[in-house]
């Protein structure tokens, strides 16, 4: 699932795919934003700082005193956050994200209201909620921003992976005028024009996107092609060893680089 945030900063907690079975749905909520623009001091609450404890955490969210318990940290357009499910989390206002992450929609928040249209919560449902949080919070996830990372193209592309791990993949494409993209793919892709109206040409067709258009390339098209000038965001299913691991080893990136961008499913 992709989407464009314009952040407004609940400060919810997504469910692992195993609590999330335990709930009778298939998936958790693993996510990652990456920052379109944002104002000068905006900042995210990402992660609980270390040796804060369920009982600590909860008086905080209680008094709402967020930044007693949180890690806050500074906004940059450009940059990408990956979200480990059971990490406790808040951006915006002032934030243009885009957002890929797992079809899910499993969330425990601590907001005194109701996120889906901003009506007050009664302090017996807030107080559930805060204990249903507290239930999927994993202490030890404090993700931080990156920048990511570029493979050599062609003169005149810049790629970039901004983030990478067992759920998806993002990448930002940016093609000057007069150049092109040639990309192969084996699973799907989603792909969204972040800049000025562009063109690809897929499966033998051109298609013209406007800015914030999406499209979706099945896999069995195999590859496409960006034609300059285009800005854009690809999201897909890697897999970790040949889309990822190779090609950045490749360019020069150890290993310990390329573990930031995400997780490593073979680690899980």
């Amino acid at each position: 699932m992709t989407k464009f945030i314009d952040a407004a900063g609940p400060l919810p907690v997504h469910p692992d795919d195993r609590a999330a079975r335990s709930q009778g749905e298939p998936n958790g909520k693993t996510e990652a934003w990456h920052i379109l623009d944002a104002e000068p001091g905006a900042t995210a609450l990402v992660g609980v700082r270390p040796g804060v404890t369920a009982e600590e955490l909860r008086r905080a969210l209680l008094a709402e005193d967020f930044d007693a318990v949180m890690r806050r940290l500074p906004v940059r357009a450009g940059e990408t956050l990956y979200v480990p499910a059971g990490t406790l989390h808040s951006f915006g206002p002032g934030t243009l994200v885009y957002e890929i992450e797992q079809t899910s929609d499993l969330q425990e928040h601590a907001m005194r209201h109701r996120m889906e249209d901003g009506s007050a919560l009664s302090d017996e449902q807030w107080h559930a909620n805060i204990e249903a949080l507290l239930g999927q919070w994993k202490p030890d996830r404090r993700p931080d921003f990156v920048p990511g990372l570029r493979l050599p193209v062609d003169d005149g592309v810049d790629r970039v992976i901004l983030c990478a791990g067992p759920y998806f993949a993002l990448e930002r494409w940016r093609v000057q005028s007069g150049a092109v993209l040639d990309h192969g793919f084996a699973t799907a892709h989603i792909l969204s024009n972040a800049g000025a109206p562009a063109t690809i040409t897929c499966g033998g067709r051109a298609l013209d996107l406007d800015r914030g258009q999406t499209v979706l390339l099945p896999a069995a098209l195999g590859e496409v092609r960006v034609h300059g000038a285009a800005d854009v965001l690809a999201g897909y299913l890697p897999d970790l060893e040949r889309d990822i691991h190779r090609p950045l080893a490749a360019a020069g990136y150890g290993p310990n680089v390329v573990a930031a961008l995400g997780e490593d499913s073979r680690r899980r």
